[in-house]
């Protein structure tokens, strides 16, 4: 028995592994083309719920579509009305993977899973050619997945087949109402110990094919692994963003409406599942009663009911979405209710589209960092603002309180160097390709500069420092010139944060942050030239001039930051 038991949790291991390897492999053979699909195919509403379906089917996993929507309506390029829409048809694209565990359970000597050995073999093969790494990874997941399938499906039948387990199943079935809510809490509890409603579905269609619990049962248990699969995203959005966590109760919301109107019509809504199920050939697992039909009825029975599972799923999350679709605009209000808007102190920042959840890989892992150089970006543009404000403080008390946002800044900008190069460095530790590899090289350098731009507030916090306390003070004309070298700098901020928002598909060139650093390094050697001359006519004190010209270098060398930035942004595309 004990021998019987570390088997069967051996296939379950063995499956979930195998999910995560095909899903790993999808990911990293198709991941850079789905961003490029998410982000063209959410005009409407149609358009998000098919692109949820196709990107979800692909994958194999809703919490990487998941984390994909989260991600694009963190970087504004996905409405969160759109992001509804999407969730939707990632809800429908999730039945993909009943109906492949279905073919697997189907009757008859033969199943998916007689493959699954031989299949290894050229899994092995192309896992060798790197080249074809990556469907190797997705080929050996598949074959792991179902061989895993094959073996918990024969243990389980060991371990469960006997009559004190049939009458314990059968005394939980006979209680009405209250076992459907029994079977309801097994099937989320089953999704959340296992962190995975295929799993959950996969495990309901053994018990119900196997004959321990009736459809109606089953039933309960996928609307169980329906709840069960968003308490785990909500979970994981607890720690997250604003629009992490709206994008998560959207999901919630979805399946609790779904669960609720199912067990308020919940005979009607077992009839349609039954007509469904004998529309595509396979008897009505509704209306026979499996006792009085004959036998070849009933083996035909038995070997249709994980087909019957699926079309279960199928059913409950097209139904659902094909009502809620209408109410996008309420759910999203909805959602913002529940979540409202908080204006956050800087100096509680934290990293908005990485580190939720489980790692992405490939392409997918890679779009959320970049997103988050993108932010990382607008956060070393909230900077200037401080160093505008310091520059012009009129008094050393004004001065002090900017200063101290200004360090503090520098502090932020330090951990979010240090947070995203820690997750450049779990991505980098999965296999990437060569364009993959040459992306986070880009990356580091990225951040490097922009942890410079951070350390250049500090500086410039410094050096007005010094000025205040030699009681220096400067000129309207010298302010003026000061000002207007920010104003360049918001100038070359605008073209960085353009290039870094851009997909490398569509950009070009770099001609804006060129033309802006440009521009800083002729004012430069233009306040240059300026200075010597006043020195000379002792226009102002030299102490004050050397003050002012610190602050000037101290700019242009802001600027060189900035266009390095937008050079390796198009020198990871050149890659």
């Amino acid at each position: 028995m004990l021998l019987q038991i570390l088997k069967l949790l051996g296939s379950l291991a063995m499956f979930l592994y195998g999910m995560s390897l095909m899903s790993g492999g999808l990911q990293k053979m198709a991941g850079n083309r789905m961003r490029q699909f998410m982000a063209k195919m959410t005009s409407n509403n149609f358009k998000c719920i098919l692109t949820g379906i196709v990107v979800t089917a692909m994958v194999q996993s809703s919490t990487a579509t998941t984390l994909m929507i989260v991600s694009f309506v963190n970087a504004g390029l996905l409405a969160l009305a759109n992001a509804i829409a999407v969730i939707m048809g990632a809800n429908i694209g999730t039945t993909v993977t009943a109906w492949i565990f279905a073919l697997s359970f189907g009757g008859g000597s033969w199943s998916i899973a007689t493959i699954s050995i031989p299949l290894m073999f050229f899994a092995f093969v192309a896992m060798s050619i790197k080249k074809y790494a990556n469907l190797g990874e997705f080929l050996m997941g598949f074959a792991f997945l179902f061989l895993g399938l094959s073996i918990l499906k024969e243990t389980s039948t060991v371990l469960l087949d006997n009559e004190g387990v049939r009458v314990f199943l059968g005394n939980l079935s006979g209680h009405g109402v209250g076992s459907i809510f029994l079977f309801m809490v097994a099937g989320a509890v089953i999704t959340l110990m296992l962190q995975s409603s295929a799993t959950a579905t996969a495990i309901t269609m053994l018990l119900v094919a196997q004959g321990y619990i009736p459809f109606t049962m089953a039933t309960a248990m996928v609307l169980g692994s329906n709840l069960g699969t968003t308490v785990t995203s909500n979970i994981a959005a607890t720690v997250a963003n604003m629009s992490a966590k709206r994008t998560a109760r959207a999901h919630f919301l979805f399946n609790l409406f779904g669960v609720i109107l199912t067990l308020l019509f919940f005979k009607p809504f077992l009839n349609l599942v039954g007509m469904s199920v004998a529309a595509l050939g396979f008897p009505n697992p509704v209306t026979i009663n499996f006792a009085e039909a004959d036998p070849a009825t009933q083996e035909h029975l038995v070997s249709s009911l994980p087909y019957s599972v699926a079309v279960l799923h199928t059913v409950f999350n097209v139904i659902t979405t094909l009502i809620l679709v209408w109410f996008i605009p309420q759910l999203e209000k909805l959602v913002t209710l529940m979540v409202p808007a908080k204006d956050d102190a800087p100096e509680s920042y934290r990293l908005k589209y990485i580190g939720m959840g489980k790692l992405a890989t490939g392409d997918i892992a890679l779009n959320s960092a970049k997103l988050e150089v993108v932010e990382f970006g607008r956060v070393c543009r909230k900077d200037l603002d401080f160093i505008r404000e310091a520059i012009n403080a009129g008094s050393m008390k004004d001065f002090e309180e900017v200063d101290k946002k200004l360090v503090q800044y520098e502090d932020i900008t330090d951990n979010i160097e240090r947070d995203i190069a820690a997750y450049l460095q779990a991505v980098s530790g999965n296999e990437l390709s060569t364009s993959g590899l040459a992306r986070v090289r880009e990356l580091y350098r990225i951040i490097g500069e922009m942890e410079s731009l951070g350390d250049s507030g500090e500086t410039v916090g410094k050096i007005l420092a010094r000025m205040w306390d030699h009681e220096g003070k400067f000129t309207d004309k010298m302010l003026e010139r000061l000002n207007h070298m920010v104003g360049l700098l918001e100038e070359a901020f605008t073209a960085m944060d353009h290039n870094l928002s851009t997909p490398l598909v569509e950009l070009t060139d770099i001609n804006n942050a060129e033309a802006a650093e440009k521009a800083i390094n002729e004012y430069r050697d233009r306040l240059r030239n300026e200075h010597l001359s006043n020195i000379e006519k002792k226009s102002y004190p030299y102490e004050t001039g050397s003050f002012y010209m610190d602050l000037v270098n101290c700019f242009e060398k802001m600027g060189d930051f900035l266009i390095n930035i937008s050079q390796a942004v198009i020198g990871a595309k050149t890659a």
